[in-house]
């Protein structure tokens, strides 16, 4: 059915672009240029984009469909996925708390939610709100992502904060970065206690309402009682294929405060006016809605992170350090405020010079990973080194260059071809019930001729086990977890345990499966006595 959605691209070329545009007649056409060049050579299902320059909107242009094949056309006021740009309002939220005197920035986290643990005893003690947010924690990259991820599932952010103690550093606390989501969720939960109400409420109370947000959405919502929602896509050889399309009623995850936060192209744009233009347009009631030190505050350098290659050699930087729920770095001597936000079918990016007055809003409904790192160059290039005339084509090819170089010089891993493991006596060893501390129960039992693994708590993950050589894996029913993972067996002592690992180990780092430890706990339901064997 979703094949008969499929848009064309010369369908997406014909939408009639929504625009409101105060630029002068030379931006206008810079824009547009990268704009089309975009939707052109990544074959988006939909982009909008929004430029403010001197606290104005000089550019705001939406084209495509939130479905593909659909006909229903994106405009500024189509809701988006924001991602992690949702970490931003996260610390913005907790700033405006300091200013109401309900909390501190240095304050320990147990403070405010006294059953909190991280694995370390001294860390958990040690741990302050401000640690929430700048990634220093100590774990490693993603620590947790699959208590969030794939969503929908049925973990709670008490399941989460729960979790964290069972979650092994791979750092010493404070000694470098790591980016993480688990501890925003914890972040949304302390804002909640000292706020004396849910994140979602506060979100809306403290964020949303001053600033007229109107079209953000948080927590759980009627998808076609607000309406004009874009649907994520993958790529599906020359087309685009919806993917994780939303439910009816959208519900409430536990992400929320690290990356649950959709709003429209016009909200965002209200947003970046705001950091931009604090005493303009970032009043609520006549009075400033963040006051300059907690405008200092989130914007401070805190944790330092690595300087690219790539960034030295596009952006002539110097420094990149992580703040309040900020990324900050210099381009061509010019300061620059960002982040970006990424989920299955969903990217965002928010980008603010704040010395040259211009920030923008990039918002795909599509996978466009590439495509957003182009166009965001593309754009700043366009205001910190004019006379360059880089185009979204030059950062396109010099990107495909860099990524066959980068395919030709690594050694891919070796996977055997697989065929699909058979469900026979000798295996009872190895099937069963297995429990992860963190994550959870998963089952490993028949289904038909074959065995699959379902994690019980992550209805999403589960698939088939297949063999590769004489090592086993399990391949996603999902397409959208596009990242497999090896088991690997070991008994000790008369238990079965399990360990897990991504087949591409450059793999997304929110697919976790190194953190997990399971043990076999029970037998499947109505599974034969097992035979002694060598577990694989």
């Amino acid at each position: 059915m979703a094949m008969k959605r499929l848009v064309p691209l010369m369908l997406l070329a014909a939408l009639v672009p929504v625009m409101a545009s105060a630029a002068n007649g030379d931006e206008r056409r810079f824009f547009d240029a990268a704009f089309d060049a975009t939707v052109a050579r990544y074959h988006l299902p939909g982009l909008a984009l929004g430029v403010v320059e001197d606290g104005k909107v000089v550019y705001a242009r939406a084209e495509g469909e939130r479905i593909a094949g659909s006909s229903q056309r994106i405009d500024t006021q189509t809701i988006f996925k924001i991602a992690s740009n949702s970490k931003a309002m996260t610390s913005a939220l907790l700033a405006r708390l300091v200013d109401q005197g309900k909390l501190k920035w240095d304050d320990p986290v147990t403070k405010y939610l006294p059953e909190f643990r991280m694995h370390d005893p001294w860390v958990t003690r040690n741990m302050q709100v401000r640690d929430l947010l700048i990634h220093n924690s100590g774990l490693p990259a993603g620590a947790g992502d699959l208590m969030l991820w794939p969503d929908p599932n049925l973990f709670t952010r008490a399941d989460v904060i729960h979790g964290l103690r069972y979650l092994k550093p791979a750092y010493s606390f404070r000694s470098r970065y790591a980016y993480d989501n688990t501890l925003y969720i914890v972040a949304g939960e302390v804002a909640a206690k000292a706020g004396g109400a849910s994140y979602e409420t506060l979100l809306k109370r403290e964020v949303f309402g001053p600033l007229g947000l109107q079209r953000c959405q948080i927590g759980a919502w009627n998808r076609d009682a607000v309406g004009n929602v874009a649907q994520p896509h993958a790529r599906d050889g020359d087309r685009n294929v919806p993917v994780r399309e939303d439910e009816a009623e959208i519900p409430d995850v536990p992400m929320a405060a690290a990356g649950g936060v959709r709003c429209s192209l016009d909200d965002m744009l209200k947003w970046t006016s705001m950091w931009l233009e604090p005493h303009r347009n970032g009043l609520a009631n006549g009075k400033p809605w963040l006051s300059d030190a907690q405008r200092r505050a989130v914007w401070a350098p805190q944790t330092i992170m690595p300087v690219s290659s790539l960034m030295r050699e596009w952006d002539n930087s110097h420094m990149f350090a992580y703040g309040y729920g900020w990324r900050m770095t210099d381009v061509d001597g010019v300061w620059k405020v960002s982040h970006t936000g990424t989920l299955a079918g969903m990217y965002s990016a928010l980008t603010l010079l704040p010395d040259r007055h211009v920030g923008f809003v990039i918002m795909i409904n599509g996978d466009a990973d590439d495509a957003r790192t182009v166009l965001n160059q593309a754009l700043v290039k366009h205001y910190t080194a004019p006379q360059l005339g880089k185009t979204v084509a030059d950062y396109a090819d010099a990107l495909d260059a860099l990524a066959k170089k980068a395919a030709a010089s690594v050694k891919p891993a070796k996977v055997e071809p697989r065929h699909r493991l058979a469900n026979r006596g000798d295996h009872a060893i190895v099937s069963g019930r297995y429990r992860d501390p963190w994550l959870g129960d998963a089952t490993i039992c028949p289904d038909g001729d074959g065995l699959r693994f379902t994690a019980l708590k992550s209805p999403k993950m589960t698939g088939l086990l297949h063999m590769s050589g004489t090592r086993a894996m399990v391949h996603w029913d999902d397409p959208t977890l596009d990242v497999d993972s090896w088991l690997d067996f070991a008994m000790a002592k008369g238990t079965t345990t399990l360990k897990m690992s991504k087949l591409d180990p450059q793999g997304d780092f929110s697919s976790d499966y190194e953190d997990l430890a399971f043990t076999r706990v029970a037998a499947c339901p109505d599974q034969p006595p097992a035979r002694a064997m060598h577990a694989r």
